[in-house]
């Protein structure tokens, strides 16, 4: 899929600006798309080496966390929800600890430790698949639930806020955590109504009400502010929530003993050389989106987009939203280039900027994750997944467009 998109973008840049030079006379296009096959490759490049301090600092923090033992009071704490979600999944199996494991890393951040334990747990649950080539239910549910991109602590997206000139990085965390709980709402809900889940059970009800709560908590104290206090209260809630894990992160290291200042380094580490990793893909993926709106071919696709929606005198900001969302489901890094395309060209602090933060936080890319879990393990059939992780995807989207003009319109 990501192959097709690469290739789309090259192809209809060409062709967008054949037509411009033969039939409009612009002899000026093609000096365009060269411009921004090589400003793109530069700026690509720019952006990871400015990364590698934010993530540096981040994934050392992450490292502590993990370390102190603050995953395994998640892990705990998501065990009874998991075996009522998952009957078929025997107590204490090892698939149960993968799969709290991989949730929890994926609610703080930690990529690199989700997506090794996303795989253990599909290859536990595998174990216990009497039809090898075909996805059980609990192995889609995950998968679901993977997809609806359960996140408490998008690092990633206040890094490239950031790095590209956010005056309040963090001011999206809010946004985020209500996008992301409609998601993951929305997918369990398809997952259960397919697999006839009892969401009645006592503990299922009791988790969920519990994680509502909160959420309509925030909905409610913030419904009643003005936009001002709402962009300034939402803004200080999200520094005193993320320097608060932090700090506990650090607390729970220093009584367990440990040497917070060692962990710190090892995971720093592996911030800088994740910087490094993504230049060839950032490279590829903004280089393919630059020549492709250097052509006009992305102007001509929102015009006709805006025309169709000024027809129904809706607002039509969301629009330049809209490539970036469309593309997630498919390319995680196609959405990232997206993302800092929009905010690079419109400002990091713009409608369009939050908007596609926002959006890039409130889903996971699905196609890939489907790949990655269920390739990782031979299975051909995948049954209802697609389905239920797009109707996760549509729910996280939807809200992701109406919060943001909630809080920024």
């Amino acid at each position: 899929m990501l192959n097709f998109i690469w290739i789309f973008f090259f192809l209809s840049a060409f062709i967008t600006a054949l037509f411009k030079w033969l039939v409009l006379g612009d002899h000026s296009v093609f000096s365009g798309l060269m411009n921004a096959l090589f400003s793109q490759s530069k700026h690509a490049f720019e952006i990871s080496l400015g990364l590698s301090g934010v993530l540096t600092l981040w994934l050392g923090i992450m490292n502590i966390g993990s370390k102190s033992g603050c995953i395994d009071l998640l892990t705990k704490a998501l065990n009874p929800l998991f075996s009522r979600l998952m009957p078929e999944i025997p107590k204490d199996h090892p698939a149960l600890g993968a799969m709290v494991m991989n949730i929890a890393a994926n609610m703080l951040g930690l990529d690199n430790a989700a997506t090794p334990m996303g795989i253990k747990a599909m290859q536990e649950m595998q174990s216990l698949n009497p039809h090898p080539d075909r996805a059980s239910n609990p192995q889609i549910l995950f998968l679901v639930l993977n997809t609806s991109s359960i996140t408490l602590f998008p690092v990633t997206i206040f890094a490239y806020r950031a790095q590209l000139g956010a005056i309040n990085p963090t001011d999206v965390f809010i946004p985020i955590l209500i996008c992301t709980y409609m998601s993951t709402l929305c997918g369990l809900l398809a997952v259960a109504t397919v697999q006839k889940i009892n969401l009645l059970d006592k503990v299922i009800l009791s988790y969920l009400g519990g994680i509502s709560l909160i959420v309509i908590g925030l909905l409610s104290y913030f419904s009643q502010l003005t936009q001002t206090e709402m962009l300034d209260q939402s803004a200080l809630l999200s520094h005193i929530i993320l320097f608060s894990l932090v700090i506990s992160f650090i607390a729970a290291a220093s009584y367990k003993q440990l040497n917070v200042y060692e962990l710190f380094i090892e995971g720093a580490k592996q911030g800088f050389q994740t910087a490094i990793g993504i230049i060839p893909y950032l490279v590829a993926m903004l280089v393919a989106f630059g020549v492709f709106r250097a052509s006009g071919a992305l102007e001509l696709i929102t015009q006709l987009l805006r025309l169709c929606v000024d027809f129904f005198h809706i607002d039509n900001r969301f629009i330049d939203g809209l490539p970036t969302a469309l593309l997630k489901p498919f390319s995680g890094s196609g959405a990232r280039a997206m993302m800092i395309d929009t905010m690079q060209t419109q400002g990091a602090d713009s409608f369009a900027g939050r908007l596609v933060s926002v959006l890039q936080g409130s889903t996971e890319t699905t196609f890939y994750v489907l790949a990655v879990y269920f390739g990782a393990v031979g299975i051909s059939q995948t049954r209802h997944a697609a389905a239920c992780g797009m109707i996760a995807d549509l729910g996280g989207m939807l809200t992701a467009i109406f919060v943001t003009y909630w809080f920024f319109g």
